[in-house]
């Protein structure tokens, strides 16, 4: 037992050593960190209120007052910003859960049970997959509603299926080895040899599917805000301050209106990436240390 338990202590070491090794992958754990700060402090880092309007300073340009300026109705940008992340990292992070809980689910059962299950749902996923994104979204947000939570439920209900491709597959690989073949001798349910046996041998390539789905989430909540379809004024998202971009005099003469929330979406998503190809290097077995 003592054995097992350093084993597994210095794998953990392991991979920690080899994603430290990273520099892309560091770098990109600072921004996210820092983003997530910025997103849960906001009120302290902001003397002004998420909604608090400024009549004798609309849409000035940044200055020791509003230090990124202020919008069409005199609100503070930055603190817009600030508030805006809490709202595009929290979409992001819950459809990922719900990516995972609908892909993980159903992908072990699709592999674990195969036949006519396994046929049933890949053709479910096969179909899912055969729309375009962005043209089914846009579709059920113009009939519901646009909302924070439902964009979670378009993100999250249309982009489960990779999660549910990569558990099948590794489902599929694994149900013949030889320790599955020794819990059925022990007498294990099917309910205990997955969630027990099979499921904790998914966990790496799931991980580093979900962290590249918390950066496409916010890509879909800053597309689909930005047309209108997304999170509702007045609460702020980067994606609906960006939605002032769509005026051409906004583009060239108030860029404090869209550069810096576009830099948020862009450093934000380069930073998950950073930190998901660190992970798929550092979970990789074949990788030298």
């Amino acid at each position: 037992m003592n054995l097992i338990k350093g084993g597994k202590k210095q794998l953990k070491h392991t991979i920690l050593r080899r994603f430290l090794k990273n520099n892309l992958a560091r770098l990109g754990f600072i921004f996210l960190t820092l983003f997530v700060l910025i997103a849960i402090f906001a009120p302290i880092l902001s003397t002004y209120a998420r909604d608090s309007i400024d009549l004798m300073s609309i849409e000035s340009h940044p200055g020791l007052k509003h230090f990124l300026g202020t919008d069409e109705l005199g609100r503070d940008v930055f603190t817009r910003l600030l508030y805006g992340g809490r709202v595009s990292l929290g979409i992001a992070l819950s459809a990922t859960v719900l990516q995972l809980l609908i892909g993980v689910t159903l992908g072990c059962i699709s592999g674990f049970y195969g036949k006519w299950i396994d046929n049933a749902i890949m053709r479910i996923v096969d179909t899912v997959m055969c729309f375009p994104f962005f043209v089914i979204a846009i579709t059920i947000a113009a009939l519901i509603g646009p909302s924070v939570w439902n964009v979670i439920l378009i993100i999250g209900l249309l982009q489960w299926t990779g999660v549910a491709r990569i558990v099948r597959a590794e489902i599929l690989s694994l149900k013949q080895s030889e320790f599955i073949e020794a819990a059925r001798a022990m007498g294990l349910s099917n309910f205990e040899i997955i969630t027990k046996h099979l499921l904790p041998n998914t966990l790496s390539p799931v991980i580093v599917n979900a962290t590249l789905s918390v950066a496409q989430g916010i890509l879909m909540e800053a597309g689909l805000s930005f047309l209108g379809l997304g999170v509702k004024q007045p609460q702020p998202s980067w994606g609906n301050i960006l939605s002032a971009a769509q005026s051409m005099r906004v583009l060239q003469y108030e860029w404090w209106l869209w550069i810096p929330a576009g830099l948020f979406v862009f450093l934000s998503v380069l930073s998950i990436n950073f930190v998901g190809d660190g992970l798929r290097d550092a979970l990789d077995p074949k990788m030298k240390i």
